[in-house]
């Protein structure tokens, strides 16, 4: 069978290549590969900026979708169900968190990803997952189903949100997003789904973003600072740039008790001048909380599964801009002005 495949941290080894069909073992499903969503970290992958040490050639891919065709007896899985694999797998010796299923959480870093650390990934025709590491997707979403991984970090964000939230009397109103990426515009539509007042800032001056925006009843704001909004304080603001300068920007600008989520992922090596004293201050005299998400657990990706179910599916489908058939797949990870960028595994 064909899959896209890469030596994880050697830039210039991406390709399809053929490699040995999957043999399911206990407990696992067999499933035929049907799309696959590109990210940031896979492109980081095949530039070789990040990676970690292998053996040999690794399959890329860690936003599945594929379909069911063979399930062990007794599983809740039957042949046709559309289905996601979830991407990290505890360690070994599980930290507490890990033992308690809580991966995406993990202490000691020694946790796999398919697709990304030590484990291939879903980047093929076929590909097996153990049945507790799958996550079925409504028959109605089809190709749609793909946005289930990035959707489900953002239900992580919502869910430690409203933990964080409870320490005290939270009934927020207003919430900022940074980004009109794929991340940032699934965190807006899931603070619509909750009734919020969502606000985006993105760089970008007209075409689809401030449309997509627009179609989910949020507010646009064209801007690389957080004074694009003008006196707008949040309750909330989730960061999914890494840009630095509105890091900083977003831990100034809350309403008291206001709730900093990022999401984005900086660059290292870039040195800027900012008032620690200032930051510090604030957060201190404001009860306000900043904290850090990445990955999510087998809850957040049921979460995501059924807010993309709420979804307008006109709405999901303008977020993939770009479909690529799986022999053209290096031209998935080339730079463009795309939202989202799916391959079609299935022929």
């Amino acid at each position: 069978m064909r899959a896209i495949t890469l030596v994880p941290g050697k830039k210039g080894t991406l390709g399809v290549t053929e490699v040995p069909d999957p043999r399911p073992g206990p407990g696992e499903l067999l499933v035929q590969g049907l799309a696959l969503g590109i990210c940031g970290t896979d492109r980081e992958l095949v530039s070789g900026e990040y990676g970690f040490p292998s053996d040999g050639p690794m399959v890329l891919g860690h936003e599945s979708l594929g379909r069911v065709l063979e399930a062990p007896d007794g599983s809740a899985f039957s042949p046709g169900d559309l289905v996601v694999g979830v991407v990290r797998r505890p360690d070994p010796v599980p930290c507490g968190a890990c033992a308690r299923g809580e991966f995406d959480m993990c202490r000691n870093g020694r946790y796999t990803e398919r697709g990304i650390k030590q484990r291939d990934g879903y980047g093929s025709e076929k590909w097996t997952v153990e049945a507790d590491y799958a996550v079925k997707v409504d028959p109605a979403l089809g190709e749609l189903g793909v946005l289930v991984e990035p959707a489900s970090v953002l239900a992580k964000a919502w869910d430690h949100i409203g933990r964080i939230g409870s320490r005290a009397w939270f009934d927020p109103e207003k919430v900022l997003v940074t980004g009109a990426g794929p991340i940032g515009l699934l965190a807006a539509m899931m603070g619509r789904q909750r009734g919020l007042q969502v606000h985006v800032l993105d760089q970008a001056e007209g075409g689809l973003k401030p449309e997509l925006v627009a179609g989910l009843g949020a507010t646009y704001h064209s801007g690389d600072s957080l004074d694009a909004i003008g006196g707008y304080l949040p309750d909330i603001i989730i960061e999914a740039t890494g840009a630095g300068p509105l890091v900083f920007e977003a831990m100034l600008k809350t309403a008291a008790a206001g709730i900093v989520c990022l999401t984005g992922v900086s660059s290292g090596g870039r040195l800027m001048r900012a008032d620690a004293g200032q930051i510090n201050r604030d957060i201190v005299l404001e009860n306000d909380v900043v904290f850090g998400t990445v990955n999510a657990n087998l809850r957040h990706y049921r979460d995501a599964a059924k807010a993309l179910e709420k979804a307008d599916r006109d709405w999901l489908d303008s977020l993939i801009t770009r479909r690529i058939p799986l022999e053209e797949a290096e031209e998935a990870f080339e730079k463009g002005q795309h939202v989202k960028v799916v391959i079609s595994l299935a022929s």
